[in-house]
């Protein structure tokens, strides 16, 4: 333990953020943390991530605080390159190829429709995965490059499905209506298939019907990363019932383990 003892509006906030990050089934990052206390008016401003609530949290982090350790938070933004790692012995490499090999097929492939989901924060990628199977997640983080958009037209000139169909997720203020609309003109433009948008939220009129606070920033703007994580988890789940259900990838998933199965038979075979 360390000997960190914040402020008596510090510790609070401590204790406040941490129930977020135990409310959730998945780990989440910091900026999504902060986008919670925003909404609530602990801090007045988004410059207040940086300045005060980032350094506050890497204290606690640090001096194993109240509940709060180093990998309390995901970190979707830094990876450590790893080398010069290997196996032991020639015996143990193959040893581990055949218990780290399984067998992974198109999930995609046969049904009817395709299906994606497009968000704006970055910062709920971890929300999404948590609540999603098998489908391409597509996080935008503000306007996307250019780059990031011919990436996803050729992705989708790929698909062989007969019926595609994007399902958008992001805040509900003038930006988060714009970012869309404009990469959607490009990526159109450059994708040779037709495919289906659906703006799942936030729409006019979430903002009463699920009790969203406003951005205290920018009155009259409201933020995806201000809802309940569980009306979040029914908008998700329920726009995509609409279109797939998780009886799609039944059979897929079975076929997946009978090849896995008899691969891993042929691979002891080979390996004496």
């Amino acid at each position: 333990m360390g000997n960190y003892k914040p402020h008596a509006r510090q510790a609070e906030t401590l204790s406040l953020a941490l129930s977020y990050v135990e409310s959730v089934d998945y780990a989440v990052s910091a900026r999504w943390l902060f986008y919670r206390l925003l909404q609530d008016g602990i801090y007045p401003a988004k410059g207040d991530y940086k300045s005060k609530f980032l350094p506050m949290l890497s204290k606690a982090r640090k001096n194993f605080y109240d509940g709060w350790y180093p990998d309390t938070l995901a970190d979707d933004t830094r990876h450590a390159i790893l080398r010069g790692n290997g196996y032991a012995s020639e015996s143990d490499w193959l040893r581990a190829v055949g218990e780290q090999l399984a067998c992974s097929l198109d999930m995609w492939d046969g049904q009817p429709t395709y299906l994606e989901i497009w968000f704006e924060a970055k910062a709920m990628a971890g929300q999404f995965r948590h609540y999603t199977d098998y489908i391409t997640l597509v996080p935008f983080g503000g306007d996307p490059s250019v780059p990031f958009k011919w990436s996803i037209a050729k992705r989708l000139d790929r698909r062989i499905n007969a019926r595609m169909v994007i399902l958008y997720f992001g805040d509900l203020d003038p930006k988060g209506v714009s970012i869309p609309e404009s990469a959607l003109r490009d990526i159109r433009q450059w994708c040779h298939r037709d495919f289906e948008f659906v703006r799942c939220g936030l729409n006019p009129g979430d903002e009463i019907t699920y009790c969203i606070p406003q951005n205290p920033d920018k009155p009259g703007e409201y933020q995806w990363e201000a809802l309940n994580d569980q009306v979040a988890r029914s908008l998700i789940t329920e726009s995509i019932s609409q279109f797939i259900s998780p009886g799609y990838f039944l059979e897929i998933e079975q076929l997946e383990e009978e090849i896995t199965k008899r691969f891993k038979l042929a691979w002891q075979e080979f390996c004496l």
